[in-house]
């Protein structure tokens, strides 16, 4: 009878002092849960810490029927090809309209027929109306269908034949022509595969309806990835099983864990901005490059005309050889070099010989009914004179010896470390732009009314008797070339590298 209580009260204080163990605790959840797993209906999938052929089977046969769809998402290098397959698909009859107009080869094929001025103006009015055109329902619309694609994408590329190799060690990459021979293998080599699995194949669970995105892959790609009722098959056989959460208890096995729980993140990605910034940035930068093509098309144009030759270079420092050591540290560049090229070019070749020619005749020996007429033309010349020593001592600045040129040398190879440095180069290659621009836009301004009094001139040589200048016959005997075929040459070179200047300067 002793013996019985002993034996009573030894069980009664070890139940109590074992509830407090936590790995009793442990030991406990765990055989509940392999009970509640051998009641599921799925059962056939997991005994004593393997899992079963039927596992193996259920994948093979997924893998299997997403073959095709996995091939073809690991066909396709660029990861915004399907981003903009949805988006197209997803397109109005008008919205595809303007988006193939708004394309860079329709764009530039309309430059063929109107001007650059025009045809900025009809691109900017088709992509204000393509852009408007999509409404908040639209554009979730879209989302909702790229969600589906990334979901199944992500499903489809999951990497089913590492998994099932583990169970037929004979098994060839989407090759099933023949039967595999699975074989049961210790749950842990499977653990962090069906954990993967569920993060992937869950949040599939929550799509419901999948004909939108069947349909698009099938009008862009001619066949559906993977065929609808089997698709529809491999949703429901998950759903049941992710009902019975039988993978779920499988990994709390696997794992050693009762308490194991995942986590199934929701991937989601806003698309049509991106989609519109793309189809705007590429209308933006066509206009932008036939701008710029056809703004260098007029340059050269003049240039051919005015010096012969595309290849003008007078500057010796404010070059664009010099300009490069600045731009490959990113921290500015020579930016007006082809305008003052050109300026002391046409200074040199023309402005000091025949319009000095013919300023010093009409100037000089003319006899001008009034002071007041020729004063424009008399200070605008002189002022152009003047910027030949401006634009020598501008050049010799930025030698290396210049106070200029030495400055930017010093500070140069500081400047990737030292901020100041950097920010004194800026400063000072800023000035030095400013200068040569202002240099190019003050002679062209003098130019222009050395002009305008030229062709008031020849208007008025052409009349019976001077107006303005009162002594036209007695000039004729001093001009060693008519007086009227000489302003009217230096008005046409004039005028030539007027348009050339206003081309160079075109939106600055």
């Amino acid at each position: 009878m002793a013996e019985k209580k002993e034996s009573f009260f030894n069980r009664f204080f070890g139940s109590i002092f074992a509830s407090n163990d936590p790995e009793v605790k442990k030991k406990k959840k765990l055989r509940s849960i392999n009970k509640e797993l051998n009641k599921s209906k799925y059962h056939a999938y997991f005994k004593n810490d393997e899992v079963l052929p039927p596992f193996a089977k259920l994948f093979y046969d997924i893998y299997k029927a997403v073959s095709p769809a996995q091939a073809m998402f690991q066909a396709v290098d660029n990861p915004n090809t399907f981003k903009y397959m949805v988006v197209n698909s997803s397109l109005t009859e008008k919205q595809k309209e303007l988006s193939e107009l708004l394309t860079k080869e329709a764009i530039t094929a309309k430059a063929q027929s109107m001007s650059i001025k025009e045809l900025e103006k009809n691109v900017k009015d088709m992509l204000s109306g393509f852009l408007s055109s999509f409404d908040s329902e639209n554009i979730g619309n879209i989302d909702l269908l790229y969600k589906k694609v990334l979901a199944f994408k992500q499903f489809c590329t999951y990497d089913f034949y590492f998994l099932l190799k583990k169970f037929d060690s004979s098994l060839n990459e989407r090759e099933f022509t023949t039967s595999p021979k699975f074989e049961k293998i210790n749950a842990e080599y499977i653990g962090e595969d069906l954990k993967d699995f569920l993060a992937i194949a869950w949040p599939l669970m929550e799509i419901r309806d999948w004909a939108d995105m069947l349909k698009m892959f099938k009008d862009a790609k001619g066949t559906e990835p993977v065929n609808a009722a089997m698709w529809t098959k491999i949703v429901n056989k998950l759903r049941s099983i992710r009902d019975s959460r039988v993978f779920e208890l499988m990994l709390k096995l696997i794992t050693k864990d009762p308490d194991f729980e995942m986590d199934y993140p929701v991937h989601e990605e806003q698309i049509v901005d991106a989609y519109l910034d793309k189809i705007r940035q590429e209308a933006e930068n066509t206009i932008a490059g036939l701008s710029k093509a056809m703004k260098t098309s007029q340059i050269d144009n003049y240039l051919n005309q005015i010096f012969g030759t595309t290849a003008v270079v007078r500057m010796r420092y404010y070059t664009e050889g010099l300009s490069a050591a600045y731009e490959r540290k990113n921290v500015g560049s020579y930016l007006y070099v082809g305008p003052l090229n050109y300026y002391k070019a046409f200074l040199l070749d023309y402005i000091k010989k025949d319009l000095r020619e013919f300023a010093d005749l009409v100037l000089i020996r003319g006899t001008w009914s009034s002071n007041t007429l020729s004063t424009p033309m008399s200070n605008a010349y002189n002022a152009l004179l003047e910027s030949s020593d401006h634009i020598l001592q501008f050049d010799d600045r930025l030698a290396e010896d210049g106070d200029l040129g030495s400055k930017l040398k010093t500070l140069l190879p500081r400047c990737e470390r030292d901020k100041e440095a950097r920010n004194i180069i800026a400063t000072t290659l800023k000035d030095i732009n400013d200068e040569a621009r202002n240099i190019c836009i003050e002679s062209t301004k003098d130019l222009i009314t050395i002009a305008k009094t030229i062709k008031t001139l020849m208007e008025d040589y052409s009349k019976p008797k001077g107006e303005v200048v009162i002594n036209w016959k007695e000039l004729d005997k001093f001009s060693e070339h008519p007086v009227k075929q000489l302003g009217t040459e230096v008005y046409k070179h004039i005028y030539l590298f007027v348009q050339l200047m206003q081309s160079c300067f075109a939106q600055d």
